[in-house]
């Protein structure tokens, strides 16, 4: 059985085009909306919608969708979200599945866990990361004059498949420096053994937003 891998670099790569007027996802408010597959999730945020793209990917027989949003305040990101899809494109292929969520630092890992959301079987993880201002899949946001800054931010991510025709990426990340406290930019001080005050206090506030997010999630059955 083929994995469908979920790379969020890989829509940037040259076989890869913008989608002209998608409409198979959608951010209304704070409610995302997918025709393909169907489902609707509420968002922690308002987003605008900054770049999406589609890549084929003949060998998986799947095409795999892109979509990026982003909140910023003064010309700067505070909040990112990213949304991958992938389709199958053969019926009779086997179904679609994916490779499980992987921490970029164990140290800073704190949750990995498997839930059942009404119909859905949901991998999530929360952990600290690093914002990479140059990174090929942050491109789009400086190109319309938003800055990103290389600050550690939160990061919640959420994996389902649908039927085995859809394997379904989130990624949820916002600036530790965004909630409001003076918090610290040293990455041990965010290990999960040693995580305390306000880095402990941005996190926990961040996790429930998460959870709101990922347990909002509905399917409309076809």
């Amino acid at each position: 059985m083929k994995r469908i891998i979920l790379v969020t670099v890989c829509f940037f790569s040259m076989v890869c085009v913008p989608i002209a007027g998608a409409k198979d996802l959608e951010v209304v408010g704070k409610k995302l909306i997918s025709s393909k597959p169907p489902f609707a999730m509420l968002l922690p945020s308002q987003f605008q919608m900054i770049y999406s793209s589609a890549s084929e990917n003949p060998q998986e027989n799947s095409i795999t969708r892109v979509y990026l949003y982003g909140k910023e305040k003064n010309k700067q990101a505070e909040e990112m979200f990213i949304v991958q899809i992938a389709d199958k494109t053969n019926p009779q292929a086997t179904p679609i599945v994916a490779p499980p969520l992987k921490a970029y630092a164990e140290k800073r890992m704190y949750r990995k866990d498997r839930v059942k959301v009404g119909e859905l079987t949901i991998d999530n993880m929360v952990q600290s990361i690093i914002w990479n201002p140059e990174a090929p899949s942050l491109q789009p946001v400086l190109k319309i004059g938003i800055a990103v800054p290389s600050h550690l931010a939160l990061q919640g991510q959420l994996l389902f498949i649908y039927l085995g025709e859809h394997a379904v990426l989130i990624k949820y990340s916002r600036d530790v420096h965004s909630f409001g406290w003076k918090v610290s930019e040293e990455k041990k001080d965010w290990e999960n053994r040693l995580i305390s005050g306000n880095e402990k206090k941005a996190y926990e506030v961040f996790q429930k937003a998460f959870f709101e997010m990922m347990n909002s999630i509905r399917v409309k059955n076809p």
